[in-house]
């Protein structure tokens, strides 16, 4: 009797776990309760070892690399699924083999117990198993509905996150071909001016404000989306919010003209890297700005023969520095993180190596 009811306490954790974890990370629009959860765990654990398995297999290749890296958010994402699904499978199969008196004929193994409550969860029904107590009957309705719950709003989440990966990527593709490749916040400026579409720029800098808002939005709620990596090269959803923040950071100190949508597109901005940074925990000292005086300079002297009217240099630099350490530290974290190619002011601008 013991045993039976040992069986089946387990078998009910287990199938909370699993259902609580799809709950919490399909349903509940923002990340909760991330400590006790298997996707979570699943997540961060693959990604530890993903990247250094990278440089194993490719070593220097980075094109293959970088090929191999963007699987990593799609395979575990049907892992993920997977794994829901085993929980939920011996969770109900403990159920029933505590139970397996109730069900005709009797199960003779505990594997046949788990086939039973695999029929039940994915609807089979093929009636070799038969629960003939109103306990069993119960679990197997249960078993079902659960099948029906996970496969069905996993299938919507996955709707959900590639419609948000292509919004994100579409604006990503227009600021790469607004900032060149790899883009920058001062390519960003200069291209403007070369193209004579610097009175587009406050039309850009609106657009880069709800996307920054999209970003945060959708990458907190649903944190999976922050490893799918960008199709193209030298673009990533990281290097496209600095390449942002730094051409708002520079309207903001050291341009000349009207920088009212830039003030807006620097706080979301700011708050988009800070939020992000923290739900991955990752240490950052908002005591850096990550740029040398030289770099600055020689920004400086990129926009001025573009022809842009600069502020006092040394003014500026002084609030250039400001205003970037409270993003740089963040950006540069995150970009080591996700093992992002090195950027122009984005990370430590040197080669990517596993963590």
């Amino acid at each position: 009797m013991l045993v039976r009811v040992v069986l089946t306490l387990l078998g009910v954790i287990f199938v909370v776990l699993a259902l609580n974890d799809v709950f919490q990370s399909v349903i509940v629009p923002r990340a909760v309760g991330r400590s006790f959860r298997v996707s979570h765990i699943l997540w961060r654990f693959g990604w530890r070892l993903w990247p250094r398995l990278s440089f194993r297999i490719y070593g220097g290749n980075e094109p293959a690399r970088e090929d191999f890296l963007a699987l990593f958010a799609p395979v575990t994402l049907v892992v993920q699924l997977i794994v829901w699904s085993i929980l939920v499978l011996v969770g109900f199969g403990m159920i029933f083999w505590a139970s397996s008196h109730d069900i005709g004929p009797h199960p003779r193994t505990f594997w046949e117990a788990v086939y039973f409550a695999g029929t039940s969860y994915f609807t089979i029904g093929f009636g070799d198993y038969v629960g003939r107590s109103g306990w069993t009957r119960l679990c197997s309705l249960a078993a079902g509905a659960a099948g029906f719950g996970v496969v069905g709003t996993t299938t919507a989440f996955l709707f959900a996150i590639f419609g948000a990966f292509q919004s994100r990527e579409q604006f990503v593709l227009t600021v790469g071909a607004r900032a060149g490749t790899p883009p920058s916040g001062v390519a960003l400026l200069v291209i403007a001016q070369e193209a004579r579409i610097v009175d587009s720029l406050p039309v850009l800098m609106r657009s880069a404000q709800s996307w920054c808002a999209l970003v945060m939005e959708t990458h907190l709620a649903y944190p999976v989306l922050a490893y799918f990596r960008s199709s193209h090269d030298y673009q990533s959803w990281v290097g496209t919010l600095g390449t942002l923040l730094d051409a708002a950071t520079l309207l903001l100190t050291t341009v000349q003209g009207d920088a009212g949508e830039a003030r807006i597109l620097y706080d979301i901005g700011r708050h988009a890297s800070r939020d992000l940074s923290s739900y991955f925990r990752m240490p950052s000292d908002e005591n850096e700005s990550g740029l040398t005086r030289e770099e600055f300079d020689n920004a400086c002297e990129h926009l001025k023969t573009a022809g842009y009217a600069l502020h006092d240099r040394a003014a500026a630099w002084e609030r250039f520095v400001t205003l970037r350490r409270a993003y740089a530290t963040h950006l540069d974290a995150l970009a080591h993180y996700f093992s992002i190619p090195p950027l122009q002011w984005i990370g430590d601008r040197s080669s990517i190596s596993p963590h």
